[in-house]
C-alpha cells in the first residue's frame, strides 16, 4: 500500500451529536463535490433525521485523508422487509448521492467503497433516486460484490436560463401564449418577495397552508400536512437560506399572500421543491406555473448553476416548458455472499412495481402509487411522493 493510501481513513458515524458537529467540514465538502444536490446538505440531512430518524440507526461513512474530509455517504439502517442500508433523507428527498472531494475523487470513492463493504456485512445497500451523473455511480462501478441497477423516478430538467430564453425554446403560438400569461400576471400587480432568514418560519407556514388549500379534496400528499414535515422544512430552510442554498418566495396580491414556493440549490443545480397557491388565483385565470417558473428561472440563471430541475414527476404543466426527462436510478449493492438477499430485494421491488402499474391502469386518478407501495413497508414511515 503506498504512502498516500495509508493516510486514508474511513470511519462510521452512528451518533446524531457527532453528525451535528460535522456541520462545518460537511458543508465544505458539499461545496467541493461537483455532483452534490441540495438533499446532501448538512442542514437538510440533520433536519430530516430530527423529524424522521430512528435512534441507533444512523450509519454515515466518513473518508478522510490526513484528517481532511474527502468523502461521505449518509445512510441509515432499516430492518423491514429485510436488513437494508438506505439513504438518509427518505421519500421527501428527490436525489441521493455520496459526497466526494472533486480534487480527490478516486481516493474518496475507493475509501467509501471499502468502508461500505465492511458496513454492509449483513445487509443489502439500497440507494434510491440516484442521478445518472451522480458520484454514487462511481461507487457502483467499483463495487467488489454483486450489484443491480434499476430505474427510479423521472425528473424534468431545463437549462438555467431566464424566462424569456425558456419561452424561446417553445416557439410559435405556445410562446406567444406564455408571454401573454406573464403580461396578465404583471397587470394584476402580483409582487414577489423573498423571505429573510428571520421570516422563514412564517413563510413556510404560509406555503404549507396554501399547499393544503391548493389540494383540498384532490388527494394531497398526507405527509405535507404533518407537523414533522413542517418542522423539517423550517429547520432546514433557515440554515439553507442563510447559506444561499434555498429561497422561500411569497407572491402578494392586494396585501395578501396568494402563493409561496421553496427552491433548493447546490453548486450545479436549482430545484423547484414545493409550492402552494390560493385556488382563487386559478379562478382569476392566473397561470401559476408561469408565475412561479419566472422567479425560479431568474434565481437559477443568476446563480451560475447549469440546471433548473423541476424535480420528480412528469406532470403536464412541466411538459409545457419542453424539459428534458432524466431518469433517476436505484442501485442495489451487496457482498457476493449475500447475492440471494439482493435478488430477493429485486423481486420485492418488481412485485411492487407491477402492483403499482396495475393500480394506475385500473384507477387512472390514483397518484404516485409506485412511491406509496415502495416506501411504506421499507421505512415504516408514511412518506409518499410529493403532490
Amino acid at each position: 500500500m503506498n504512502t498516500d493510501r495509508r493516510r486514508l481513513t474511513v470511519t462510521l458515524c452512528r451518533d446524531l451529536a457527532e453528525f451535528t458537529d460535522l456541520a462545518a467540514e460537511w458543508d465544505a465538502l458539499h461545496r467541493r463535490c461537483p455532483t452534490a444536490t441540495p438533499f446532501q446538505s448538512h442542514a437538510w440531512l440533520r433536519s430530516w433525521w430530527l423529524s424522521y430518524g430512528v435512534p441507533g440507526r444512523l450509519r454515515v461513512l466518513l473518508a478522510r485523508r490526513n484528517g481532511r474530509l474527502i468523502g461521505a455517504a449518509p445512510l441509515m439502517l432499516v430492518h423491514r422487509p429485510m436488513p437494508l442500508l438506505m439513504p438518509v433523507g427518505g421519500a421527501i428527498s428527490d436525489f441521493f448521492d455520496i459526497l466526494v472531494d472533486g480534487e480527490d475523487t478516486p481516493a474518496a470513492v475507493t475509501a467509501l467503497e471499502r468502508g461500505l463493504h465492511r458496513a454492509a456485512s449483513h445487509t443489502v445497500v439500497d440507494l434510491r433516486e440516484v442521478r445518472p451523473d451522480a458520484s454514487a455511480q462511481l461507487l457502483f462501478d467499483g463495487w467488489a460484490g454483486v450489484r443491480s441497477r434499476l430505474t427510479d423516478s423521472t425528473c424534468m430538467e431545463l437549462p438555467a436560463e431566464p424566462i424569456d430564453a425558456l419561452i424561446g425554446r417553445m416557439g410559435g403560438s405556445r410562446a406567444q401564449r406564455s408571454r401573454a400569461k406573464l403580461r396578465k400576471i404583471d397587470s394584476l400587480g402580483i409582487e414577489c418577495r423573498e423571505a429573510s432568514v428571520h421570516r422563514v418560519a412564517g413563510a413556510i407556514g404560509n406555503l404549507l397552508h396554501l399547499h393544503e388549500l391548493q389540494w383540498l379534496g384532490r388527494g394531497v400528499n398526507p405527509e405535507h400536512l404533518r407537523p414533522r414535515f413542517g418542522a423539517h422544512l423550517v429547520r432546514s430552510a433557515r440554515r439553507m437560506v442563510r447559506d444561499g442554498e434555498a429561497t422561500v418566495r411569497e407572491f402578494v396580491l392586494d396585501g395578501e399572500v396568494v402563493a409561496a414556493d421553496l427552491s433548493l440549490g447546490s453548486a450545479q443545480l436549482t430545484g423547484a421543491y414545493l409550492y402552494g397557491v390560493d385556488p382563487r388565483l386559478r379562478e382569476r385565470k392566473v397561470d401559476v406555473s408561469s408565475m412561479l417558473l419566472r422567479e425560479i428561472a431568474r434565481e437559477a440563471s443568476g446563480s451560475g448553476r447549469g440546471v433548473l430541475s423541476l424535480l420528480r414527476g412528469a406532470e403536464q404543466y412541466k411538459n409545457n416548458w419542453a424539459p428534458v426527462a432524466v431518469v433517476n436510478q436505484r442501485l442495489l449493492l451487496a457482498r457476493s455472499a449475500l447475492e440471494p438477499m439482493l435478488r430477493l430485494r429485486e423481486g420485492q421491488l418488481a412485485v411492487r412495481d407491477l402492483a403499482a402499474e396495475t393500480v394506475k391502469a385500473r384507477f387512472p386518478a390514483a397518484r404516485d402509487w409506485r412511491a406509496r407501495l415502495s416506501e411504506l413497508p421499507v421505512t415504516g414511515f408514511a412518506l409518499v411522493s410529493r403532490s
